[in-house]
């Protein structure tokens, strides 16, 4: 990892009803395996050692709306996976328990919410 004066980022952590449950998703999804597994907290690193996925219990978790509307829940942040095809990436994430998003912004991306409703996007790279 790079590391610039003394910070290193090394976890993106997302927050569910339940962490264990999502981080499974995400497993499947990338093809990363679970490293640490509690009842509150679960950890998915990159085995390659880049960023890894934390998962983090929140009960009173409301699942965002996307597109953004005012006076709703608000995505956070979404996460943004390269893929070398749309369609074949686009079947994987459903087959893990994705659903494709109903508003499509660009042609060259599909938007997918995870299983707690966290918005993420496939883009070919």
């Amino acid at each position: 990892m790079t590391q610039t004066n003394g910070l290193t980022l090394t976890t993106v952590t997302i927050s569910a009803p339940d962490p264990g449950a999502l981080a499974r998703f995400y497993e499947r999804l990338l093809g990363w395996e679970v490293a640490t597994e509690e009842l509150d907290w679960v950890t998915v690193p990159d085995p390659d050692g880049g960023v890894g996925l934390g998962f983090q219990s929140e009960p009173t978790h409301v699942r965002p709306t996307w597109p953004a509307r005012a006076g709703d829940q608000q995505m956070m942040m979404h996460l943004e996976i390269r893929v070398d095809d749309l369609d074949t990436a686009g079947a994987h994430a459903r087959a893990c328990g994705a659903t494709l998003a109903d508003h499509q912004p660009q042609d060259d991306v599909r938007v997918y919410l995870d299983p707690a409703g966290h918005p993420f996007c496939l883009w070919v790279g």
